[in-house]
């Protein structure tokens, strides 16, 4: 007999536990395209691939590892997604969210979720990062369609806070102390994150039908996450990295290839961020 959603999460949540032994995470980290050094910070990590947990798909995505990464950061026992699950893929919403019920069940209740998105204000440039302030779900589906499982939320969770209030006004603080190499304080963009399903880059009129609807960045991540989170009571941070500019009338041909490139080149500053959020949120 195959386990109900709530017996598989609780399976790979024990497998982790024991593979961990005694250390409790207290914050969880998914990591997005071309982000996902910052697992590399880590010390004295136990390091799990995903097809090791049971019931857990694979990551197939060129930047994401694929695995989690356990141990200290910045003073604090974080539980690091080096990659991340994704619709386009070919799996079930319900799969892609399954580490965040994971996560909730090995008892984080805090959650920093990053992606590379396209940027639509013409404000932005690429290399930026965007606080997440806001969401619109435009992949056409929702993770929690179907029977409710009330051992892991509400029928109707409350989505008016979906981005923690309290912790972008501390990502904005610490920002004003990185410096760059020139000297410079980090600029936080803040903005409304557009998540469709992807897996091809939008055209010029659905990039004009989205700034027009609000939005400030485009991806094919996220959004899932954030509404499981809230569904289990985690309060979240999101970031985007600002990998190209998806701006309708002045669209350009865009690869993979190019996001990774620009994502690698933002993540000092990325790193920074977190890892000053990570020492400092009281969680």
């Amino acid at each position: 007999m195959e386990l109900s959603y709530v017996e598989q999460i609780n399976q790979a949540a024990a497998y982790i536990r024991a593979r961990i032994g005694g250390k409790l995470p207290v914050l969880g980290l998914v990591l997005g395209s071309g982000l996902g050094d910052l697992a590399e910070q880590v010390e004295q990590a136990d390091i799990i691939p995903f097809a090791d947990v049971p019931h857990f798909p694979v990551s197939t995505v060129e930047g994401h590892a694929g695995r989690f990464v356990i141990g200290t950061l910045e003073g604090k026992t974080v539980l690091v997604m080096q990659g991340r699950f994704h619709y386009y893929e070919g799996y079930a919403m319900r799969k892609v969210v399954a580490p965040i019920y994971v996560m909730q069940k090995l008892g984080i209740r805090a959650v920093v979720i990053t992606n590379a998105a396209g940027g639509m204000n013409r404000a932005f440039r690429p290399g930026d990062l965007m606080l997440i302030c806001d969401h619109i779900n435009m992949t056409g589906d929702h993770p929690l369609i179907g029977p409710n499982e009330a051992t892991l939320g509400p029928r109707f969770p409350d989505m008016s806070e979906a981005y923690n209030k309290s912790f972008r006004e501390l990502a904005h603080r610490l920002s004003s102390q990185i410096r760059s190499d020139e000297g410079d304080s980090l600029e936080l963009q803040e903005g409304v994150y557009c998540g469709i399903s992807g897996p091809s880059y939008m055209t010029p009129a659905e990039l004009k039908m989205l700034a027009i609807l609000g939005g400030d960045a485009v991806g094919m991540s996220t959004v899932a996450e954030v509404i499981a989170a809230r569904h289990c009571g985690m309060n979240v941070l999101g970031i985007s990295c600002i990998t190209d500019m998806a701006i309708g009338e002045e669209l350009e041909p865009l690869t993979h290839e190019q996001v990774m490139e620009v994502a690698n080149r933002t993540k000092p500053k990325f790193a920074a961020l977190v890892k000053s959020f990570v020492r400092e949120v009281n969680v």
